[in-house]
């Protein structure tokens, strides 16, 4: 079922072709002792879990070192035509639905109306975990759920928004695209989409507002031996262009599940920042204002099979196609996409991490539509990868990770597709 989600704005746009829209920034300050998200291996693991209560916010997992980069929540407002969008981008691995829900909430506690909410996590491997309440991701990635730690990323999330809030005004949008550097490879052999696109906010007099750049790659610049908190890549490239821009840039990932970044190590971590820093601030100066056309957002609840582990895929293929492990009750049986669209361009955020091929088609077919299209991922939930069905039996890490039947990426993309077309023409759906 199609659900609208939109919030009333009663205030016409001050200026012709604008939007009402502001944004914030607030630091992700997690306590002292914070485990790292993102790797499994004995280089972040505990020897001995911590039964005897050393750490006061770990368990499996050991705590990050207090040497760590600044982590952020970055949040967006845009409002027009009844709809209100309350976007956040977040130095984080993933969020689940529970985290998604728990955010909506304490805006509303807070007198902040959250709108059409989407959560972005930056996929960094290197920012803070302790935050989920599942026991397979904690043992996995994430750590056990800790309470102040979860707090903490909670507060800097409505912080953030509520600077947005406090900082709306009139502003016009425009769109640049260009192709990044070469600067990652596709993990299952196949093609690439190097395509970087920058959404600019900017007010009407031309002073920025906020800068989102969606580009797919994984936030593993910094191995699992690393154990400081760290925004990997997508962070040193948000941060020179704030430093360039003097606003908030908000990293939206994209179909990242098959993308890795071709080097690592810190020192290559500063030069392809620095190289996708000047992309995106090529195509923040060569952005051309989006088209006439209302402002409107939906969401749409999807539901999903059982998960299950293909042994087949996970062990390298020696296993026979039928040998699995079911996950009943450890991942979600549902989730949801959410789509939004202003006149010409449109996006869609997924829950997981969407592979090229995926990400590829959803766009290929909006843009029959709309003159710009992207796709986000690791957004507003985790279902683990989404690849398609053609390559759903190929033995590898990616498809061990796909933890749903064969044709779910490709019903997913079907989804966002239908959902997108849906926008275009106004329809609800319903």
């Amino acid at each position: 079922m199609l659900v609208l989600l939109a919030h009333g704005v009663d205030a016409a746009p001050p200026c012709p072709g604008c939007v009402v829209a502001g944004a914030g920034r607030a630091p992700l300050a997690v306590p002292d002792g914070t485990p790292l998200a993102g790797y499994g291996s004995f280089g972040r693991r505990l020897v001995v879990p911590d039964v005897f209560d050393r750490y006061p916010h770990a368990f499996w997992f050991k705590p990050a070192r207090a040497d760590g980069d600044g982590l952020a929540a970055r949040a967006l407002v845009l409002e027009r035509d009844g709809t209100r969008v309350v976007w956040v981008a977040l130095d984080l691995l993933a969020v689940d639905r529970a985290f998604s829900e728990t955010v909506a909430a304490r805006l509303l506690s807070a007198g902040v109306a959250p709108g059409v909410l989407i959560l972005s996590a930056s996929h960094t491997h290197s920012g803070p975990g302790a935050f989920v309440d599942s026991a397979l991701m904690g043992f996995v990635a994430l750590d056990r759920e800790d309470a102040a730690v979860r707090e903490a990323l909670v507060a800097a999330v409505v912080e953030a928004v509520r600077r947005a809030d406090a900082a709306r005004g009139p502003a016009r949008l425009a769109v640049g695209i260009t192709e990044a550097p070469p600067v990652v490879r596709s993990r299952l052999g196949g093609p690439l989409d190097r395509e970087l696109t920058v959404l600019a906010v900017r007010r009407p007099t031309g002073t920025p507002v906020a800068v989102v750049w969606n580009f797919a790659i994984h936030g593993t610049m910094l191995g699992a031996r690393n154990l400081s908190l760290s925004a990997d890549v997508m962070g040193a490239t948000s941060q020179a262009l704030e430093h360039a821009l003097g606003a908030p840039a908000l990293f939206v990932n994209g179909a990242v599940g098959d993308v890795s970044p071709a080097r690592h190590g810190r020192a290559a971590l500063g030069e392809v920042g620095s190289a996708l820093a000047d992309a995106a601030r090529g195509a923040w100066a060569r952005a051309t204002p989006i088209g006439d056309g209302p402002l409107r957002a939906r969401v749409v609840r999807v539901d999903l099979p059982s998960p299950r582990l293909s042994l087949h895929n996970c062990l390298g293929g020696w296993m026979p196609g039928a040998a699995v492990l079911p996950l009943d009750g450890a991942l979600p049986s549902e989730t949801t996409l959410t789509a939004v669209a202003l006149g010409d361009t449109a996006w869609v955020a997924l829950p997981g991490e969407p592979a090229t091929a995926l990400g590829l088609r959803i766009k290929t077919e909006a843009r029959r539509s709309f003159r710009h299209a992207f796709v986000v991922g690791v957004s507003n939930d985790y279902v683990g990868y989404l690849v398609t069905a053609a390559d759903s039996s190929r033995p590898s890490y990616v498809t061990c990770a796909a933890v749903y039947e064969a044709r779910t990426g490709d019903d997913i993309a079907e989804r966002a597709t239908v959902l997108l077309r849906e926008l275009y023409t106004g329809g609800s759906g319903r």
